[in-house]
């Protein structure tokens, strides 16, 4: 006999909604990605830190308008929710979203970067809070991981500010360009107390 459980999170719960925009401090917002923030992803590939911690592809402006179409698709299918953290009015400086998905499963794991313009200022901590509280509370997930690797104590910092109790290492899980990483795994649940 199988047993047959209800999806955490129904399926719709995001695609029949407008992805929405965040209010954060100081005139900065979690907003969509839009074609015009083409030139900015495309530099971002550029950026010695998110090259070394992130490993994104080497994109063109082409390629960079055809990634933020694929983030919208990816929100419609319910896969992935990607956010631009920009001052009001003006173009990215970093980037927020919540990346493999499973709303059956109720999961999901936070990926996040900000190019240096937007970083030693809180500005992750404050954007991983709202996506956070977005992802458990509004959107329904049961339990949101975060990684990076053990190399990077400001993602780590960020993390356990932003509410994620460190659960352990994961030996040599990502593959960087100066070799295998261990990777320290975050999590938050639903159920946790907002950080202090």
């Amino acid at each position: 006999m199988s047993l047959i459980l209800p999806p955490i999170v129904p399926p719709g719960r995001m695609s029949e909604r407008e992805q929405p925009t965040f209010r954060l401090a100081h005139g900065m917002e979690l907003r969509p990605w839009e074609a015009g923030d083409a030139g900015v992803l495309a530099r971002s590939c550029l950026d010695p830190d998110i090259r070394h911690w992130n490993r994104p592809e080497q994109l063109t402006v082409a390629g960079a308008r055809e990634k933020i179409a694929t983030w919208r698709r990816r929100w419609q299918s319910e896969a992935a929710a990607i956010w631009a953290i920009a001052p009001e009015g003006a173009e990215a400086l970093g980037l927020i979203g919540v990346a493999d998905l499973d709303l059956p499963g109720g999961q999901g794991e936070i990926l996040y970067w900000l190019l240096p313009a937007g970083r030693g200022r809180g500005l992750m901590t404050e954007a991983t809070l709202r996506i956070s509280h977005w992802a458990l509370h509004d959107l329904g997930l049961h339990r949101l991981r975060l990684t990076h690797s053990v190399h990077n104590p400001s993602s780590c910092r960020t993390a356990t500010r932003a509410g994620f109790p460190l659960e352990g290492t994961m030996r040599q899980a990502l593959l960087h360009s100066d070799g295998w990483h261990d990777e320290h795994l975050h999590a938050r649940l639903h159920s946790d107390p907002p950080p202090s």
